[in-house]
């Protein structure tokens, strides 16, 4: 039995795919066909670039929040008459 050789695809062509295959009128049916890909595999790319986008979001939302919590406590400590050194980044 042969051994069926994994294709590395760059990532520049797997977010091309995804990016096609989420325009109106056309399934990743269509998509992967056109490329020599299974639907199956443009379905992975999609939850793959879609995860990874929600956790850039959520790690850019800890650090606004993070600053937001300091910019907190050092405007009650200056209400509070405290002295409080610069917050640094």
């Amino acid at each position: 039995m042969a051994c069926k050789k994994n294709q590395a695809y760059t990532e520049e062509f797997r977010r091309e795919a995804v990016k096609r295959s989420e325009q109106p009128g056309v399934t990743q049916a269509q998509v992967a066909n056109e490329l020599g890909v299974s639907a199956q595999q443009i379905a992975n790319w999609k939850r793959h670039f879609s995860r990874l986008s929600d956790k850039q979001f959520n790690s850019m939302v800890n650090v606004s929040d993070n600053l937001l919590w300091r910019n907190f406590k050092a405007n009650a400590a200056i209400k509070n008459g405290h002295r409080i050194s610069p917050i640094s980044g």
